[in-house]
């Protein structure tokens, strides 16, 4: 095998056990070939690599709960047309880090995906994340997936929070009294607390109520925790909780598990309940519609992949082909309490059966990737023990101003406004995008960060593109905003939008990019009238 100028061939090492149940080649055993060495680098043009297969759950929507089909969900992974994809999708990923999804029992959710019937502004009770003993009015501001966004009315724009339409701390007007409970103020209620009646009679006057109907049961807790360290999961990113990552059961102790997100040095990894809100199983968004945000710059596949006796299970999981598991890897993704920065965990990697320069090699990797002690994310390092976490969704304090990466993102964007633009269905696509596929778009994107709001609307232009390349190729590479994709020439091509921070930055992005679409008039910062004529 060809190697690369001034690094030794590889030598064949005895012993070592292959990522896939495919058979052995002749000649010494195999490995994938490490990412960045398949990732190519174009002028402008962002990281391309390989474009992965869909994992499609199909099939779990007309069977409902009980042992998934895994035949089948292969079946589907197989026959999937790449070409069609625009997102990180897992099935290559699993393969390229030679890893093994977590299985559904593992997780607190439903193994159908609950539908979201709800719009915005309809009113529901809410418990106050902040003051769990209490109950408030809240509207919804926001919708994504299965997942609502809600403010206490009451209460500022700071404290936003995430729920999935199934969670059992969201109920119907009324259900309080019912029980007989009294609707309180939200903590941080900007008026005098004598005028909440008043507030409360105003607030809920010709008010749009959720309907009972949309509310869905929560669904059961699993008998104890399945996790096992290295399983690859979808969780939500605590720091900015409108995002949902690929990530990697870290460690297991007890109840509690370390989400360590893919790609990211640790900085936003933390501990929770087994039977956390927050987690998913691999393909959930995809099922729900919501987007996953692919892998951070630092994923790194094993040189010496492991056995993954103690991850696989006897309840099948998604992927019952692959049979060996990445270790998680604490010096690059975080690290266990009490460890020091920079030191290489030994307990957790075996020295490979190698050259003692591939050894030293391997073991100098973490400790150059992770954070120098003393750096300013000292602070983070979580005691020993892990704190507990409830077993519902956490959120942030302050959900609309958190940049997706403080060491990027400008001082001025992380004051940034929540915006929202309207999609106008009705003008003229021009020759490059698809009118049908428009037409599936939702009618506005946002109310959300700005930043978001503008990956959200690009990423839109590209899926929706006859010919994906055709728009990727008119964007720039930008620093500090969120991150789009596009499939072309049998690869998957990602790039990062510069960091927005205001809706006329992202109006004057999204019209220059539709005027060389030919597309005038697609977006606006005000609802388009629903007719059947162009607006234009």
């Amino acid at each position: 095998r060809r190697h690369r100028p001034g690094r030794a061939p590889r030598r064949p090492t005895a012993g070592r056990r292959r990522c896939s149940a495919e058979p052995p080649p002749p000649g010494p055993a195999s490995r994938p070939p490490p990412l960045a060495a398949q990732r190519k680098h174009g002028g402008g043009q962002g990281v391309s690599r390989p474009a992965p297969a869909v994992l499609d759950w199909g099939d779990v929507r007309k069977r409902g709960c009980g042992h998934l089909p895994e035949s089948t969900l292969q079946d589907r992974v197989e026959a999937t047309d790449i070409l069609e994809l625009g997102h990180f999708t897992w099935d290559r990923y699993l393969k390229e880090t030679c890893s093994v999804p977590a299985p559904v029992h593992c997780f607190k959710q439903s193994c159908t995906p609950p539908s979201n019937e709800f719009k915005i502004s309809m009113k529901l009770e809410a418990q106050d994340p902040r003051n769990t003993t209490s109950t408030c009015i809240a509207t919804v501001v926001g919708l994504t997936g299965a997942r609502l966004r809600l403010r206490l009315d009451g209460s500022d724009n700071k404290n936003d929070f995430w729920r999935l339409v199934d969670s059992a701390e969201i109920q119907p007007v009324g259900n309080c009294e019912k029980n007989g409970g009294m609707l309180q103020p939200p903590l941080g209620f900007r008026l005098n607390a004598s005028s909440w009646p008043m507030f409360l009679l105003k607030t809920l006057n010709g008010a749009e109520m959720a309907p009972i109907r949309i509310f869905h049961k929560e669904p059961p807790s699993p008998s104890h925790n399945f996790f096992k360290m290295g399983m690859k999961l979808e969780a939500v990113d605590r720091k900015n909780p409108h995002f949902i990552c690929p990530a990697t059961i870290g460690e297991v102790r007890g109840s509690e598990v370390l989400v360590t997100f893919d790609g990211w040095r640790g900085a936003f990894d933390y501990w929770c309940r087994f039977d956390s809100r927050d987690i998913f199983p691999v393909g959930w968004c995809s099922l729900t519609g919501d987007t996953l945000q692919p892998p951070g710059t630092k994923v790194v596949i094993p040189k010496n992949p492991y056995p993954a006796s103690d991850v696989n299970t006897e309840k099948p999981s998604i992927h019952s082909s692959t049979k060996t598991v990445l270790e998680h890897q604490p010096g690059q993704r975080g690290r266990k309490p009490g460890k020091k920065r920079g030191r290489t965990p030994k307990p957790l990697i075996p020295p490979p059966i190698s050259t003692p320069s591939k050894s030293a090699e391997l073991l100098k990797f973490p400790k150059k990737r992770g954070p120098k002690p003393g750096s300013k994310r000292k602070p983070r390092t979580l005691p020993n023990p892990p704190p507990t976490s409830p077993t519902t969704s956490t959120p942030e304090p302050d959900t609309s101003t958190v940049p997706q990466d403080a060491a990027t993102v400008p001082s001025a964007a992380m004051q940034a406004p929540t915006v929202c633009i309207y999609l106008n269905k009705n003008g003229s696509t021009g020759p490059h995008l698809d009118k049908k596929k428009v037409q599936r778009l939702p009618d506005h994107f946002g109310p959300a960060r700005a930043s978001v709001v503008l990956q959200q609307a690009v990423q839109a232009c590209i899926d929706c593109a006859h010919h994906q390349k055709t728009v990727f190729s008119l964007l720039k590479q930008g620093h500090g905003g969120a991150v789009v994709s596009a499939v072309f020439d049998r690869e998957q091509h990602t790039l990062s939008l510069p960091a927005a921070n205001s809706i006329t930055y992202v109006l004057r992005f999204l019209e220059k990019l539709c005027h060389n679409l030919r597309s005038d008039n697609l977006f606006g910062n005000q609802p388009f009238a629903q007719t059947h004529g162009h607006a234009r």
